[in-house]
């Protein structure tokens, strides 16, 4: 009897141990201590404006007990944009030094409406488990629990994992498939290499950069639509230079300010 509880222990460590390295990723881009500044620009008719400023960080820290990486993005809009629509949103999340999703958060006042989705993540039974949570702006909250053979991630987690991606072999148009969680759900989305371009930041200094396009299905219209693109260093960093939102209510651009706490050298610069 003994010997069959070892056994069945040992066959659920194996399961838990293969999804769980599907979900492991080598970081080579950031290291802790990492921190960057974005102006915000948002297009009002056919007009862009300076409507705020963003801001990004990566730190070592510790989630349930084990070491973790911490990264948020904030946006600030200013009055102006605010005349409009406004625009406040904090996202949060927490993956392994190996970089496994643990968690993620975001909260949103986008108008008159505030909400805030979560998601957890357990490898414990040998599957990816996610709970999601969505609290509406009326204050309802509604969950749901979902289990995948495969590795799932949410918005933020993917970003942080796509920057140790290496391009080496890409050719434009390039897609690669993945699962995005939110606290509504799980959608079917997909990266797509959109070549090299030079890309100018608000700190003055031009940028060799890697164009990914972040793109849902979107079932009513029985296509991929475009949620987002961003402009990398093309060098090891892979550092966002500009960023380009496409919005329910319009287009929101954001261009890099300041950088500092980077891992490696920053070789993409043209001089």
């Amino acid at each position: 009897m003994n010997r069959l509880k070892y056994l069945i222990t040992a066959l659920l460590l194996a399961a838990t141990s293969v999804v769980t390295a599907q979900c492991t990723f080598k970081n080579t881009a950031f290291k802790s201590g990492e921190f960057l500044t974005y102006n915000l620009y948002f297009n009002w008719k056919f007009v862009w404006a300076k409507a705020g400023t963003a801001s990004m960080s990566v730190v070592q820290s510790r989630f349930n007990g084990e070491n973790a990486y911490r990264c948020s993005l904030t946006t600030r809009g200013n009055g102006r944009l605010d005349n409009y629509f406004v625009m406040r949103d904090t996202l949060l999340c927490y993956a392994t030094t190996d970089m496994t999703p643990l968690y993620f958060r975001k909260g949103a006042l986008e108008g008159d409406r505030y909400t805030v989705d979560q998601v957890w993540y357990d490898y414990a039974k040998g599957k990816c488990s996610i709970r999601m949570q969505r609290r509406r702006h009326n204050g309802e909250i509604r969950k749901k629990h979902e289990e995948s053979s495969t590795c799932i991630t949410d918005m933020m987690n993917l970003f942080l994992r796509a920057r140790s991606f290496s391009p080496k072999g890409w050719k434009k148009g390039y897609e690669l498939p993945v699962k995005v969680a939110d606290g509504n759900g799980i959608d079917d989305g997909k990266l797509t290499f959109d070549g090299i371009e030079k890309i100018k930041a608000d700190n003055g200094k031009t940028y060799r950069c890697l164009a990914l396009t972040y793109s849902e299905w979107n079932e009513s219209k029985n296509k991929y639509v475009k949620i987002s693109t961003f402009f990398v260093t093309d060098d090891s960093n892979h550092i966002p230079v500009r960023i380009d939102l496409f919005l329910k209510f319009g287009a929101a651009k954001a261009f890099l300010v300041s950088m500092k706490g980077t891992r490696n050298p920053v070789t993409s610069e043209i001089k």
